[in-house]
């Protein structure tokens, strides 16, 4: 191989993803109801450190219901009766769950209900990229505002948590996994 020739990483120089494949499932980022009138648009992108655009990373997203309940409607997600893998959502139930991966460019997009939270609106996302040996947890506020994880951070860090409107019903949400930006990661214990 010349100098000049680059080769692809194989498993052993990476960690992961290999459920970039297997994960998603049809209409993953349709958390919304088909058609439902106040469907809103959550996208970004996710960015590595060096401020790159990750293409492989995947993305769950839970939420309340407008009405403020966090069971979900369960069932919602179809399966194929001969093979047994999903076929997607029904389009009709509101889950409070949605998958995205990204695409080649980094980007995502989450079609959903506003979530019915107390207090500051927000979505929760967890992040599985390639690099991590353990998934990142985050939340998309969708209002600036009072809140208490939002009222302990810094004006600088309280801003990776706030959703832009970027257009009518629709929000901009960037990860940044690292450096210049880093998104505010929430640890559970």
């Amino acid at each position: 191989m010349s100098t000049t020739e680059r080769s692809l990483p194989t498993p052993a120089h990476t960690i992961g993803p290999f459920y970039g494949h297997a994960l998603p499932f049809p209409g993953g980022g349709d958390i919304a109801p088909q058609g439902h009138p106040d469907t809103i648009t959550l996208r970004g992108h996710v960015y590595d450190g060096a401020g790159a655009p990750v293409p492989d990373a995947l993305l769950d997203f839970w939420q309340a219901a407008p009405d403020g309940s966090l069971t979900g409607t369960p069932g919602s997600l179809r399966r194929d009766p001969s093979t047994g893998g999903f076929l997607g959502r029904n389009g009709v139930d509101f889950t409070g769950f949605g998958r995205v991966a990204t695409d080649a460019d980094g980007h995502y997009v989450l079609r959903t209900l506003p979530p019915g939270n107390t207090g500051q609106p927000y979505i929760a996302v967890c992040v599985f990229a390639r690099g991590l040996t353990h998934h990142l947890f985050t939340r998309a506020y969708l209002a600036d505002g009072s809140d208490p994880l939002l009222d302990a951070l810094p004006d600088e860090r309280r801003a990776t948590l706030i959703a832009t409107p970027d257009a009518p019903r629709t929000y901009r949400f960037d990860i940044r996994l690292q450096g210049e930006g880093e998104t505010v990661f929430l640890e559970f214990q």
